[in-house]
């Protein structure tokens, strides 16, 4: 991820189980497999990360 959005400072990877996969930026939730009930398509987080920096 940083190598699309260099000026994200701090990346972390939070284990958990049950197959959840969420991504957060700023502590707001952009994405949830376990809400959507799929995997992100290509290019997708890419995308929702962006909205949240105005990219």
């Amino acid at each position: 991820m940083k190598k699309y959005f260099p000026r994200i400072s701090e990346l972390s990877l939070v284990p958990s189980s049950g197959g959840v996969f969420e991504v957060t930026v700023g502590g707001r939730l952009v994405f949830s497999k376990k809400a959507l009930e799929r995997f992100p398509e290509e290019g997708e987080l890419e995308r929702l990360v962006g909205d949240e920096f105005g990219a």
